[in-house]
C-alpha cells in the first residue's frame, strides 16, 4: 500500500480577506464614531492594506473592527502583521502586512517536533514553504495534524492535499 499524505502550509484566501477588508470599510463609512474623522482601509498593492484616520486611537479602532470581520470569515489573525500607528501628516496610518508561507527556520521546527513527539515511521520533508509529511497509517497521520494544532506558532497553519 502506498503512503498516505498531507501538506502542512500557511497560506491566505485572498477572497475571504477581501471580503472581510470590504465589509470593514462599509462599517467604518456608516458606524457614527467614524463620521468625520476620516477613516479609511484599503488595499495597498498586493501584500499590504493601509489604515487612515485622524488620530491613532481611531486608527487602531479600524483595525479592532478589520479583525472582527477576519474572524467571522475563520481567517486567522496570524496572517496580519499589523505596524503600529504612524503621524503622516494631520492623518494617523497603520501599514499591514499580509504574511504567507513558512519559512524555512518554521518548517524546520515542526519538521523536528513531528520527529521528537510523532508516532513512528512519520516522515516530514520541507518543500519550499510548505512541509509534505507521509506514513503508512493515516491515524498517524491525524494525530500529527493534532500534534501540530495544539502547539502555538506565530503563523497560521492550514492541512491540504490529504491522500
Amino acid at each position: 500500500m502506498a503512503d498516505s499524505s498531507f501538506d502542512i502550509v500557511s497560506k491566505i484566501d485572498r477572497q475571504e480577506v477581501d471580503n472581510a477588508l470590504g465589509q470593514a470599510a462599509r462599517e467604518i463609512a456608516t458606524r457614527f464614531d467614524f463620521k468625520g474623522t476620516g477613516a479609511t482601509i484599503e488595499w495597498q498593492g498586493d501584500e499590504a492594506i493601509e489604515i487612515t484616520a485622524s488620530a491613532d486611537d481611531r486608527a487602531t479602532a479600524v483595525l479592532d473592527v478589520f479583525k472582527d470581520k477576519l474572524i467571522k470569515r475563520q481567517q486567522s489573525l496570524k496572517i496580519l502583521d499589523a505596524s503600529e500607528p504612524r503621524a503622516s501628516g494631520q492623518q494617523s496610518k497603520i501599514g499591514i502586512a499580509l504574511k504567507e508561507g513558512i519559512s524555512s527556520e518554521d518548517a524546520k521546527k515542526i519538521s523536528k517536533l513531528i520527529r521528537d513527539e510523532g508516532p513512528k515511521g512519520v516522515k516530514a520533508q520541507i518543500q519550499g514553504d510548505e512541509l509534505r509529511v507521509s506514513s503508512k497509517k493515516r491515524d498517524d497521520l491525524q494525530a500529527v495534524q493534532a500534534l501540530v494544532k495544539q502547539q502555538d506558532y506565530d503563523f497560521a497553519v492550514q492541512f491540504t492535499n490529504y491522500r
